[in-house]
């Protein structure tokens, strides 16, 4: 195993330790624990929102920290979730006076232990906190982590429209609505060319001959649902992207924001290669583009792979999704 760390064990304070020196002006972490706040954090009179979950994943969620998104980001050591103290301390740092809400991706353990973390909230103070799970992976129905679907890329939806409603003003339960709107309005499904390696195990997660791919990969090193010979990117794009529709169940001339995501290790050029034939095939069915996003937002540590997220937008949605946002994974200038 080739790897840039020290010791595994190391790795997630190490890499908090050096995200901080490289973005004070955006972040600070909360003395003794993996929990990572908005340099101004709490904001008052302004509902925190706040997510977490287990490293590998990055820029997921710490990069999403900043104006426009995320007042508290917790990391778990590699795919294991946050303890519920951590989560609970970051809840009440996040908390200016309006509320805070949860952004949860559906694991077990991140459910379990956020809904802990928000029971101590609320029993040692007047803390009004909600929460939503997100579970857009189109994929699996459940998993060896979930009890349902799995939470993946469609989770960045929910905290820059969440992010953006909280930031001008919006009350806590109309927070939650939309981010509600948005989990029942997308979809994702993955693939890989190759496994992740974690620190820890030093091999990879599954074996994946060279020539053959995964189709419904987790974000954890989970295997696909189906094992296929390697296919271009164009039979891809189409087999993710049919997949997604299928399940959105859309109105011919719905407008929709699409993500296409890189696992880990995959280039920016494939990517594209990926997002040309995903805008064809939407346009051929008469869908309007408006968002459309290419580049790692959710990984995989060094997972060669991509994944197709596709949001259903209306006016509302659309106006929080090109609101200004500024954090060190993801810059909206708004209008």
């Amino acid at each position: 195993m080739k790897k840039l760390i020290n010791e595994p064990e190391d790795v997630v304070d190490e890499m908090l330790e050096g995200m901080v020196a490289a973005h004070p002006e955006y972040v600070r972490r909360l003395e003794g624990t993996n929990v990572l706040v908005r340099a101004d954090a709490p904001v008052e009179g302004m509902v925190g929102i706040v997510s977490g979950g287990g490293s590998g994943h990055e820029p997921t969620h710490a990069g999403y920290l900043g104006e426009g998104m995320l007042t508290g980001a917790a990391a778990g050591e590699v795919f294991t979730s946050p303890t519920a103290d951590q989560l609970q301390g970051m809840i009440a740092a996040c908390e200016g006076g309006a509320g805070v809400l949860c952004v949860v991706k559906n694991y077990e353990g991140d459910v379990m232990n956020f809904e802990t973390a928000i029971e101590l909230a609320e029993l040692e103070g007047e803390t009004d906190v909600e929460y939503v799970v997100v579970d857009d992976d189109v994929a699996v129905e459940d998993s060896l982590y979930t009890s349902g679907r799995r939470g993946v890329c469609g989770t960045i939806l929910v905290h820059k429209i969440a992010g953006a409603a909280a930031a001008r003003g919006d009350d806590l339960s109309e927070v939650k609505r939309l981010a509600e709107k948005v989990v029942d309005g997308v979809g994702t499904m993955g693939m890989a060319l190759t496994s992740c390696t974690t620190p820890e195990k030093g091999e990879p997660t599954f074996d994946l001959p060279d020539d053959e791919i995964e189709l419904g990969i987790g974000i954890h090193g989970e295997p696909g649902v189906e094992r296929t010979d390697v296919m271009g990117a164009d039979a891809v794009a189409e087999h993710l992207t049919e997949r997604v529709l299928e399940d959105l169940d859309l109105a011919e001339g719905a407008r929709v924001a699409t993500i296409v995501n890189g696992m880990g290790a995959t280039p920016l050029m494939e990517l594209y290669v990926v997002n040309r034939r995903v805008q064809e095939l939407l346009d051929e069915r008469g869908f309007d583009v408006g968002e459309c996003w290419v580049g790692d937002y959710m990984t995989s540590l060094d997972m060669a792979g991509c994944s197709v997220t596709v949001l259903e937008l209306d006016e509302e949605l659309e106006e929080l999704l090109g609101a200004p946002a500024d954090t060190p994974a993801l810059t909206v200038r708004g209008d």
